[in-house]
């Protein structure tokens, strides 16, 4: 412990040193991130405000909406607030929390989207016993066991990041406190925990990949049976969900799924799975789901009805 408080903070290098670039993403990064919070707020909001919320499929894509948010914030507004600064400085305190809050919320982001697969291949696959197989219980089971699955993962890599001695440098060579980065200023000998690190975060974003493919390669199999409008709709479904695990677990694999070293692509890679997959869900589940786009049009309506209400109420 006492090696471990030489170092109080960490100073955190950023994308760049140059003012202007600097300057361009914080405008650039500010927009994604209002992007994500207005988009990820509505499918909220109009979910929960009509009857999709009672469908499985738009069940959990309420709480993948929520995990975006949740995952997002917890790395985003720190490092959009750097780029306005010289010294990016973060305390130890806080970036011990960046490396948990962010491996908690990203792996029930990955487990939910896991969720929703099984969802489709229920729906696709077993149409019949749908209804019966994703009863409301049992969503809310495999949500409840995609938060432990995020705990069971977290703690682990929690632990064995807190135990490492910080003695002499801390400038950390990303825009966040991320588990590579921290190894490199360890004055310790990290290679087992490197490793296990890598058993923990990469075997599970490989594993849980696999599952994703097969199970869409098996639901793609699947839908040679069905009518042509039918594959259309199945289609424009499973294809919004395969463009977000693309998205996100792409550059994941390549940050993690690897030996426990950095490099200078790490922090590029690490835009698309913390900023860039995020803000697109709510573009990618919204604009060819003719449900989602009707219930945001009736919750905007009901807006602009109380709002009227409440306008002739006060004229009165």
């Amino acid at each position: 412990m006492e090696s471990r408080r030489n170092v109080s903070e960490f100073i955190l290098l950023g994308l760049s040193y140059d003012q202007r670039t600097q300057l361009f993403c914080f405008v650039f990064f500010l927009f994604c991130y209002a992007a994500l919070l207005v988009g990820n707020l509505l499918i909220l909001i109009s979910i929960r405000c009509s009857p999709l919320f009672h469908q499985p499929m738009y069940y959990f894509l309420s709480h993948l909406s929520c995990m975006d948010i949740c995952f997002t914030s917890s790395i985003t507004p720190k490092f959009i607030a750097d780029l306005l600064v010289g010294t990016k400085a973060i305390s130890y305190g806080n970036c011990m929390l960046q490396v948990f809050t962010m491996h908690f919320f990203g792996m029930i982001e990955v487990l939910i989207l896991t969720v929703m697969a099984f969802d489709r291949y229920a729906a696709i696959c077993k149409p019949l016993h749908y209804l019966l197989v994703m009863n409301r219980a049992r969503c809310n089971l495999l949500v409840l066991a995609a938060w432990a699955g995020g705990a069971a993962h977290s703690f682990p890599q929690f632990f064995l990041v807190i135990r490492l001695p910080f003695c002499g440098p801390n400038e950390i060579d990303h825009y966040f406190c991320d588990i590579f980065p921290l190894l490199k200023v360890a004055c310790a000998d990290t290679y087992v925990t490197g490793v296990l690190l890598v058993a923990n975060s990469g075997m599970v974003t490989l594993v849980a990949f696999v599952v994703l493919f097969f199970s869409y390669v098996i639901i793609l199999f699947t839908l040679r049976n069905h009518s042509a409008k039918g594959r259309r709709k199945a289609l424009s479904t499973c294809g919004s969900h395969i463009t977000v695990i693309v998205l996100f677990f792409g550059p994941s694999i390549f940050a993690y799924l690897r030996p426990p070293t950095t490099f200078p692509e790490d922090k590029v890679f690490a835009l698309f799975y913390t900023i860039i997959a995020p803000m697109f869900n709510p573009f990618i589940y919204t604009l060819r789901n003719s449900e989602m786009k009707n219930a945001m049009r009736n919750v905007w309506n009901q807006t602009l009805e109380l709002n009227i209400f409440f306008t002739k109420q006060r004229g009165s």
